[in-house]
């Protein structure tokens, strides 16, 4: 298996590729601030589904899930950077209709997160059963319950060091593996093992990039969602900037082969090429 080679970033690189992403923002503010707005119109459908049942409970573990599959939910954010770096206008509609190099690969990806994504609701689910009983799902203060109870403090700390062990998993098989899969004709794995060894030897880094979607993605749920309209976009722009420093560009065809191609056809070819 020949697994591309991966570039060293310093440890000032996630705010770099931020800026960036912030810059897609400005560049696409209709179709970014809509593609985020439809992402968190879907989350606050949920919460008052969940609300208005009575399973506020679950509003954490759905919360926390969301992280393990917002890789995939953003290709169209990643779409638009793409087209963006190329000097192309978008739209929303090309945001939302794209081609993908490996499709299947990608749809196998998706399946992979999703599975993991039922593995952590599982694993909320039975917590809450094991300290609180059926009477879990239908909490009124539960804030209160969690923090100033001993069940609630000792599921509180498992479930965040299993959902954190998850999440790292995660975070290291899809923190470029999505854009990749997007743009080259590789399989699922990898682009999961490409993504891995950009971990690996750019901890410090990737580090600080977890900590700050971490962080980010916090502050959103803290605002009900609504800060989510502005805060996805970004990190999802911010990450095909990301992919795009840490794997190297294809090697262009040689000019030879271009022979007859110019201006901006020819431009778009080799632009392609390097993704």
């Amino acid at each position: 298996m020949n697994v591309p080679q991966v570039n060293r970033v310093s440890i000032d690189a996630p705010w770099n590729w931020l800026a960036q992403g912030y810059r897609d923002m400005l560049r696409a503010p209709s179709v970014s601030l809509a593609y985020g707005a439809i992402f968190t119109a879907i989350s606050l459908l949920v919460l008052l589904v969940l609300a208005f049942s009575g399973a506020v409970s679950l509003v954490l573990p759905l919360a926390g899930g969301y992280l393990l599959i917002a890789p995939l939910i953003a290709v169209g954010l990643y779409e638009t950077s793409r087209r963006l770096s190329e000097g192309e206008k978008v739209a929303l509609s090309d945001a939302i209709s794209f081609s993908v190099r490996s499709p299947g690969q990608l749809a196998f990806m998706g399946v992979f997160l999703l599975i993991i994504y039922f593995i952590w609701l599982d694993l909320a689910f039975l917590l809450f059963m094991l300290f609180h009983g059926p009477s879990a799902f239908r909490l009124e203060n539960l804030t209160l319950d969690l923090l100033l109870t001993t069940g609630g403090v000792v599921m509180l700390v498992i479930g965040t060091i299993a959902g954190g062990m998850l999440a790292l998993l995660v975070f290291s098989i899809s923190a470029i593996s999505i854009p990749m899969l997007m743009r080259r004709k590789v399989d699922a794995v990898t682009a999961a093992l490409t993504s891995m060894r950009a971990v690996v030897l750019n901890p410090y880094p990737m580090l600080l990039w977890a900590v700050l979607i971490a962080g980010m993605m916090a502050f959103a749920f803290a605002t009900l969602f609504i800060g989510m309209i502005a805060i996805f976009p970004l990190i999802g722009h911010a990450t095909w900037h990301a992919y795009r420093e840490l794997v190297p560009p294809l090697e262009a065809p040689k000019a030879g082969g271009e022979k007859g191609k110019s201006g901006k056809a020819g431009r778009a070819t080799a632009s392609k090429a390097t993704d």
